[in-house]
């Protein structure tokens, strides 16, 4: 009876997935990227959390948080293929203060959108290739997305201290 009624009090914020089974779709190449590009988002003052569900439903490869509040969202690309068949990206806008592509040198910088900031990337490392335009989220939506990353990263340290307190 207790644990019924402490369901139907959890707000539904609790009931978000922010925590996704690894999907195991990304490729070496995609971890990689992703790999090197949280050390250098991480050597600029942010924090980062990789796979986060966003409000609209769509999954960021990469969401950014430094001191500022400033939120960057990082889109990677392993492949032009890739790229090509994913328009999804456009969607991430509104949930940041800066949109990036992440991708090795193998790919050229003319395929990705010129109002998008670029980082290449390998397994140990990344420098911004260009930058991304700013455009400063709302107040409401900064909170909101700040919230869902702090509840992702709580979230996911709590399953590491206890990953069986999490099973149910």
């Amino acid at each position: 009876m207790e644990s019924a009624s402490l369901a139907a009090m959890e707000s539904p914020a609790r009931q978000i997935a922010l925590v996704p089974a690894p999907d195991r779709r990304q490729s070496e190449t995609a971890l990689a990227i992703a790999r090197g590009t949280a050390r250098l988002l991480r050597s600029l003052g942010f924090s980062c959390i990789s796979e986060l569900p966003l409000p609209s439903g769509r999954r960021a490869d990469l969401v950014a948080l430094n001191e500022r509040g400033e939120i960057w969202i990082v889109e990677i690309k392993s492949s032009v293929e890739d790229l090509r068949a994913d328009q999804k990206w456009q969607d991430y806008r509104m949930h940041c203060d800066r949109l990036f592509f992440a991708f090795t040198q193998d790919l050229p910088c003319e395929i990705f959108p010129a109002d998008t900031g670029l980082i290449v990337a390998d397994a140990y490392g990344a420098h911004l290739h260009c930058e991304a335009p700013e455009h400063r989220l709302p107040a409401p939506t900064r909170k909101a997305m700040t919230v869902r990353f702090a509840m992702a990263a709580a979230q996911r340290i709590n399953r590491l201290v206890d990953p069986q307190g999490h099973e149910l």
